[in-house]
């Protein structure tokens, strides 16, 4: 038998007896007719030609064969006598490098000698298979250096037009080279496999494409088709996707703030059906993203009753940073997990947080050194939730000196732009800069974007005043950073912060680029006002809400108009006639007084001051 017919028979053994997980039937090795070609192969490997040779050494890879048994030994040193000598074509060399990246330690040194023939070869005549397993090689060579960069260089240029020809796999090989080799210059190459890599979505294997989702992570890449191919694919397949896919997933969805409700109910239904089998990281890889990105699944009941029972059962099993980030996204939507926050305050628990060994008795200093900023943060977000969301919490509190001054706000940064537009129109509504005040940090941890405070005639007050302070207004002004992509949906961190302000006692107005547009004529805010407060007066008793609910309701829908012509006294006065009226036909009257003088405003301002403003 000629050795490429035997080369070609081993092969066909490889391809039969081995996948992923190895061999099938270890009894193979043990044939007869398998152990003659292998002597073949052991003592005759000078002889054999360079397609059987390496063709030989692929299959036996391939079956797992020992790297350091006499048959591996004798084929790797004639490869390598051979690559010496220069005898070697592009397609060998590429086999050859195929094979020593499956091993488990393969030959860097060998590696770097096939690299520097592929140098000398014609790179323009390279098939896509050759190219792929050169970018594959580059990844195991390359340490940092601009050894290989004219080679990548000129990769990337012949690779390029033959985009549109690459299997989903060849695609995904590159999308993940490019990622390890930090090829961020490339951006033509990167934008092209990234709008090819949408078309296969359905066709890539879960490994490919987690390498996909890796590498739009890395590059930055995102568009809406994209998305809706995942959309598409997802819901078909969640229950068949291996557990790690469906992390990258969320993880991309979170990364990008991408609030994706096919994908988020898809994998809720997916964490019901399969949450027993999933790992620590692979739960909170599942249940994070809902948190950050401020959303409950319709099935969220079950969801999290299923969430409950998993942690019940396997509580001491979570790492305590990943235990951590679990619970406090939960808090973020308000699904509050009172039943292990016992456990999260304790001592033994804050001490593992901090990495100190239990057999070690150690006393903790005034800034544990193990807790990073944001772990102290998750703590005292979660303490302040419990304190004024829970009011049945009687567990263990949280130590002074594990909880931080003031909440970080690097991801939810105000927008400084938007920031500037709204001051610049409190500063001509009130005239004076006194009256405001920006980026105030409070006692209870959180910053206030624009504090205004009221005295209780709901006159406005200097800021630096702090006795007859009756009312605080909290102006969020959020821009699109604090939102979901492409959605009116506040981010976790964003929403629990107004919710505590709220009950803090702060009066919360929320303004951002969609309500920042002027109205024409004042009486754009008049006409549905009075209609709300019609309603209101025709519905029955019974159904009638308190005064400060209806406050809220018009503040909700009205308050940007009436900052924008009457600035903050607007408001106060509006407040204050709602607040003291007894009756809703009262109050309708007050109101709608109150809303005509919007056509012709003087208003008062602090009486200390004598301030007098004149609208229109």
């Amino acid at each position: 038998m000629s050795d490429t017919m035997a080369s070609g028979a081993l092969q066909r053994i490889s391809e039969l007896e081995a996948d992923d997980s190895g061999l099938k039937n270890p009894a193979v090795l043990e044939n007869e007719v398998f152990r003659a070609l292998c002597f073949q192969f052991e003592f005759e490997s000078s002889k054999l030609s360079n397609t059987g040779l390496l063709n030989a050494l692929q299959a036996l890879v391939t079956l797992r064969i020992d790297p350091q048994s006499t048959l591996m030994a004798s084929l790797l040193m004639e490869s390598e006598e051979r690559l010496g000598k220069g005898q070697l074509t592009v397609e060998h060399l590429c086999a050859l490098g195929e094979s020593l990246l499956e091993l488990e330690s393969p030959s860097c040194a060998t590696l770097e000698q096939i690299m520097h023939h592929m140098q000398e070869k014609d790179i323009e005549k390279w098939s896509p298979r050759e190219i792929v397993m050169v970018y594959k090689i580059l990844q195991v060579t390359v340490r940092g250096g601009e050894e290989y960069q004219n080679l990548l260089n000129r990769l990337n240029s012949v690779t390029l037009p033959a985009v549109p020809q690459l299997s989903p796999n060849f695609a995904s090989v590159i999308l993940n080279s490019l990622v390890v080799l930090c090829q961020t210059q490339a951006v033509a190459l990167v934008l092209a496999l990234c709008k090819h890599a949408v078309k296969h979505v359905p066709h890539f294997t879960d490994y490919e494409l987690e390498n996909v989702l890796e590498a739009f992570l890395y590059f930055g890449y995102r568009e809406q088709i994209f998305t809706e191919a995942l959309e598409t694919y997802v819901t078909k397949a969640i229950l068949t996707m291996h557990p790690q896919t469906v992390c990258k997933v969320m993880q991309y969805c979170c990364k990008k703030t991408i609030l994706s409700k096919p994908i988020f109910d898809a994998v809720a239904e997916g964490f019901i059906a399969h949450a027993d089998r999933l790992t620590t990281d692979q739960i909170a890889g599942y249940i994070v993203p809902f948190g950050i990105l401020n959303y409950l699944p319709p099935s969220a009941p079950s969801l999290f009753k299923k969430l409950e029972t998993v942690l019940h059962t396997r509580l001491r099993h979570f790492q305590p940073h990943t235990l951590l980030n679990l619970l406090h996204s939960c808090a973020l939507i308000q699904r509050y997990p009172q039943n292990f926050l016992p456990k999260i305050f304790s001592p033994y628990f804050l001490q593992k947080l901090q990495g100190i060994p239990e057999s070690l008795n150690i006393v903790v200093s005034a800034q544990p050194p193990g807790l990073n900023r944001v772990v102290t943060s998750q703590l005292t977000q979660l303490f302040l939730t419990v304190t004024l969301e829970c009011p049945f919490y009687e567990g263990p509190k949280l130590l002074p000196k594990y909880q931080v001054k003031a909440f970080p706000m690097s991801h939810s940064s105000c927008d400084v732009y938007l920031l500037k537009r709204v001051k610049t129109g409190l500063l001509y509504l009130l005239k004076k800069r006194i009256y405001f005040a920006s980026e105030v940090s409070t006692p209870y941890f959180y910053a206030v974007d624009i504090e205004i405070k009221l005295d209780e005639e709901g006159f406005v007050l200097p800021v630096a005043q702090c006795e007859e302070v009756h009312k605080r207004i909290a102006l969020c002004v959020d821009g699109q950073n604090r939102f979901c992509a492409n959605s009116h949906n506040l981010l976790g961190e964003e929403a629990i912060k107004q919710r505590h302000l709220q009950l803090l006692g702060y009066e919360v107005v929320q303004k951002n680029e969609l309500n920042l547009v002027p109205v024409a004529k004042a009486w754009a805010v008049k006409k549905p006002i009075k209609q709300m407060l019609t309603h209101l007066v025709s519905m029955p008793l019974e159904q009638h809400l308190p005064s400060n609910q209806i406050i809220m309701n018009v503040k909700a829908d009205y308050i940007e108009d009436l900052l924008q012509y009457s600035g903050g006294e607007a408001l106060a006065w509006v407040a204050r006639e709602a607040v003291d009226a007894p009756f809703l036909e009262v109050l309708k009257a007050r109101l709608d007084r109150a809303m005509s003088n919007l056509l012709s405003w003087k208003v008062s301002g602090p009486r200390a001051s004598g301030l007098e403003l004149d609208f229109f």
